[in-house]
């Protein structure tokens, strides 16, 4: 008999956990497990991608909650007001400043979570696949019946704030706990350790075919243009460092370099980096080409891929960059040493755009080191499709 798995992530949008979860989905055998995926919203460019047998569900639930855990207890308050529902107030008050006073949102989490239902069906394993994330960790700890449950975490905790008490309750459901790089693990020990013994690292699953076979796919690509060009890919925002990557390329074009970087992904820091392209008079140079599901044919055509993030748990978009073997620039967010070796396979920098400018140019400035990091890079084994079966060992 099939296994019956439950998935959980917010959506479907672009981003490096949505992609994560389909390349898992991809070396998972159908007909070996039943798998369903929840979605809090039935939305993103990627839904296309979820392959045919895997069940999407929505959690209907949510348009219902959402406001209360997005907007200000204020507008909470005067919206139960508004439709009559006074018996909700006080509870409400008590819960939302309980919470505070004792710096535990699980009683808050409670109180909202009060009018949603469990969930009917029963599953050999339930997995929050977005962690950490309050709503979908609550929702899987809560109000989902399954033998086994699964919280895994995608972000660097350090960077990531989580409400510390919330967590130590919720990771008493889970009886595991996966991390997606080693140093990720030790932050989250480090601010919850009764977890210690749950927690277990789980590479992100890169199959390196597959990443090689989608970047041979035909894009425009200014291929007339004959200088360097640089491709950085993830959402637009500041945790990933885009305006760092702005001010390098100012400094290098007015040093005379002949060089482009392009930025594959969108974001909400949008506006705010098209208004610095704009002061750095860099509009032909600093191309923001949007977001797509397949970034690698520009990934496959750059001279240069540079990772400028602020933190990451475990940075998916460094992985694909080394399987398409390109010399890479990083910074040093936590779980860059476990991708890269310094000097070897690629260069991990400071956070700061003098650092990354240093290097960067250095890799310009040398075409035989590029060369070096391209051979040390075809030398090394990167295909992680082989931790699936941790997963199937702790299923089975």
């Amino acid at each position: 008999m099939k296994k019956k798995v439950l998935f959980m992530v917010s959506s479907m949008n672009i981003g490096g956990v949505e992609k994560s979860l389909l390349s898992l989905l991809s070396v998972i055998p159908n007909d070996r497990y039943d798998i369903t995926l929840l979605l809090l919203e039935k939305k993103g460019d990627f839904l296309e991608y979820i392959p045919d047998w895997v069940k999407v569900e929505e959690a209907t639930w949510y348009d219902k909650i959402k406001p209360i855990i997005m907007q200000p207890p204020q507008q909470t308050i005067k919206g139960y007001y508004q439709n009559k529902e006074y018996k909700k107030i006080p509870t409400f008050i008590y819960s939302y400043l309980l919470s505070k006073q004792l710096d535990n949102r699980y009683f808050y989490y409670n109180q909202v979570f009060k009018s949603v239902s469990k969930k009917m069906d029963v599953y050999d394993v339930a997995i929050a696949y977005q962690g950490p994330t309050d709503i979908i960790d609550y929702y899987i700890a809560n109000k989902v019946n399954a033998k086994k449950k699964i919280s895994w975490v995608h972000f660097d905790v350090s960077n990531h704030q989580i409400n510390k008490k919330l967590y130590k309750k919720l990771y008493d459901k889970f009886e595991k706990i996966f991390v997606v790089s080693n140093e990720a693990k030790k932050q989250l020990i480090e601010k919850i350790p009764t977890i210690d013994r749950k927690a277990e690292v789980f590479l992100n699953i890169v199959s390196n075919n597959l990443i090689n076979n989608m970047s041979k796919k035909s894009i425009r690509f200014n291929e007339e243009y004959k200088g360097l060009k640089i491709v950085t890919v993830g959402r637009l925002s500041r945790e990933k460092g885009q305006d760092l990557a702005i001010t390098v390329l100012s400094l290098l074009r007015k040093e005379g370099y002949e060089v482009r970087w392009y930025c594959v992904g969108d974001g909400s820091d949008r506006k705010e980096f098209e208004m610095l392209i704009e002061q750095n008079n860099l509009r032909n140079d600093f191309i923001l080409l949007g977001s797509t599901p397949n970034p690698y044919p520009y990934i496959d055509q750059a001279d240069i891929y540079v990772q400028t993030s602020k933190h990451e748990g475990y940075c998916l978009t460094i992985a694909e960059a080394k399987c398409l073997q390109k010399p890479i620039v990083t910074t040093n967010f936590i779980g860059a040493y476990e991708q890269l070796e310094d000097g070897y396979n690629g260069f991990i920098v400071k956070c700061n755009a003098v650092d990354i400018y240093k290097k960067v140019k250095y890799l310009i400035d040398n075409s035989e080191l590029r060369n070096k990091l391209t051979r040390n890079l075809a030398e090394t084994n990167l295909d992680t499709t082989n931790e699936v079966y941790k997963l199937f060992n702790y299923i089975e």
